[in-house]
Order: structure tokens, then sequence, then C-alpha cells
């Protein structure tokens, strides 16, 4: 049926019903209720990456607002122990030995006369110490072995599972006792290359497992097939992706190495005096439980805010990292 014409020459559509209807006018109204598009993402126009997703639901957490405060406490009195103690940890009068609660002295002595105060500040610096350097090391050692045999696959990995599973079998407690009884060093480095020898397995799998799932998106198959290298396919697409689950686990385990140095440090093979350690002071202050708890009270108190600092931090890191928890 041919179309009808205006006067002015728009054209007018036959319907099925006989009638006729104005095809501006539809057009018109169709691109009137066409439903919205999405809204924009953000100010710059690109949706948020992981990272930003996630640092915009960490700073809404209050477990992580809460952690994050007390380990920047920790890592300011660590630099600067002097901020808020102006005693020497190694000053000790023995004519003050247990006694407890004086003026400027608020945790009392410890059986040498030392200040509890002080020394517990102090010991900040070594646990906290510990604890970044065992976990940095960590992390770095295990997610390259773990990466590199997760990413080529066939000898590589399968050379890496035969060895993690030999260092698995090691009790970590059993090999500190092994190893650094024979370290005459009073210095933190030999507790931490111990940490690190001893706990890059569980990285290690962990950055493995990441990589294994990464490798086989539909982005990396691109570039592989666009001609990019095996180092930049790697470095470029695989590991960014992939590291998330390594920052969570080493960030709750930085809080096990302080605790595993306390430990070391109690049986006699960690530090030794006159480094000042929570360890070396829980140590020396157990026989006294009873006639001065304060001596072991406080620097026990001081190990279990720290270590729950960081499992803490690395709990509400998961949770924002994770999208499945979301």
């Amino acid at each position: 049926m041919p179309e009808a014409q205006y006067d002015d020459g728009r054209a007018i559509a036959p319907t099925g019903g006989g009638g006729a209807m104005d095809l501006a006018t539809a057009e018109g109204e169709t691109l009137e209720k066409a439903p919205p598009g999405p809204p924009a993402p953000g100010p710059a126009g690109r949706p948020r990456s992981l990272w930003s997703d996630a640092w915009h639901d960490l700073r809404r957490n209050p477990v992580f607002v809460v952690a994050a405060l007390v380990i920047v406490f920790l890592v300011v009195i660590s630099i600067w122990p002097q901020l808020i103690a102006s005693g020497n940890p190694l000053d000790c009068d023995l004519a003050k030995a247990q006694q407890g609660s004086q003026p400027g002295h608020p945790f009392g002595f410890d059986g040498q006369g030392c200040d509890v105060y002080t020394r517990t500040v102090y010991g900040a610096r070594t646990s906290v110490t510990v604890g970044v350097c065992a976990t940095l090391g960590v992390a770095l050692l295990g997610s390259v072995l773990g990466g590199l045999a997760g990413f080529f696959g066939r000898a590589p990995d399968a050379l890496l599972s035969r060895l993690t599973d030999v260092f698995f079998a090691i009790p970590v407690v059993l090999g500190g006792l092994v190893l650094l009884s024979v370290v005459t060093s009073n210095t933190v480095w030999p507790v931490i290359g111990f940490m690190v020898l001893l706990g890059w397995p569980q990285i290690s799998r962990i950055a493995r497992g990441s990589v294994i799932t990464v490798k086989q998106n539909d982005y990396v198959q691109a570039a592989r097939a666009l001609g990019a290298s095996s180092a930049r396919l790697l470095l470029k697409h695989v590991m960014p992706n992939a590291v998330a689950p390594v920052i969570v686990v080493a960030t709750i385990a930085l809080g096990t190495y302080i605790s595993l140095e306390a430990t070391l440090s109690y049986l006699g093979v960690g530090l030794r005096p006159p480094t000042v350690s929570w360890g070396i002071d829980i140590s020396a202050a157990s026989p006294y439980i009873r006639n001065a708890p304060h001596m072991l009270l406080w620097p026990a108190g001081a190990l279990a805010v720290t270590v729950l600092a960081f499992i803490m931090l690395g709990d509400a890191v998961r949770d924002a990292l994770d999208p499945k928890l979301r």
C-alpha cells in the first residue's frame, strides 16, 4: 500500500488496522521513551579498578581503620621511640628490681631493675623490624618462584612442588631450635633469614595457583595471540592481576612472624640480650609471674595487640580484594 503524505511532505505509514502513523512523531516518541544508559562510573568516565574499589571499601571498614591506626602508631614508635619514652632501656637499678608502678615509671621495673615501660616501647622496634623484613623477603621469594612455576608449568612446576613438600615437612619451631642454636650473632638478620627460608613455600603455592588461574583469562590469551613475549605477559598482564591473594596472606603472616620471633626469643634461640625484645622480656619475667606479674603482662599485652592488629588488617584486606565476599 503506498504511503500517504502531508502537505509539507511528511510520510504517513500505513498500519495493520487501517490507520496511519506519523513516522516523525513515532521516532521522536521512541527516542524520548528509550531507557537511559548506565550511569557514569566516575568523574573521569572510567570504571574503578580492583585496587581503587578495594580502597573505597577499606576506608569505610571500621576494622581496617582501627587496625591501621594501631599499626601506624607502632611504626612511629619503632622509628622514634624517644617520642614517648625518654629513658634508656638498658639503664637498670637493682635496688628497684621487681617494684611496681611509680611516678615516672607507670609499668614498674623488671628483675634487673630496668624500666618495663621503656623496654616495652623499644621492644616494638625489634618486633616490627623482624615482621616487616621477614614478610617482604617471604613475599618476594615466594611470589617469584611460585609465579614462574605457575606460568611455565611442566618441569619447573614439578620441581617447585616437590621442593615445597620438603620444606612443609620441617616443623617451624623445631627447625628454629636446630638452625638458630648454632648462630652466635645478636642481630635480627639470622632470625629473619630463618623465617624467609621456611616461610616462602606457603606464598609460592598461593602465587602459583593465582598465576595458573589468571593466565587462562581471555585478555592474556589475546596478548599472547598478538605476539607478546613471555616476560611481557608475566610482568604486564599476569602478575599484576595475580598478586592480590599474595598481599592478603602476607599481611596476615606478618603478625605470625612477630609472634614466631617472640617464641624463638623466649626459647633462647632467637634474639639474645642486650637486644631489647618482647620475647626476651617475657622469658625473663616468666619465673616471677606470681610475685611481679606486671613484668610479664605489659610486654605480653603489647605483643598480643600487635599480632591482633596485623591479623585484623589482613582480614579487612581480604574482604576488600575478594569479590566473592562482597
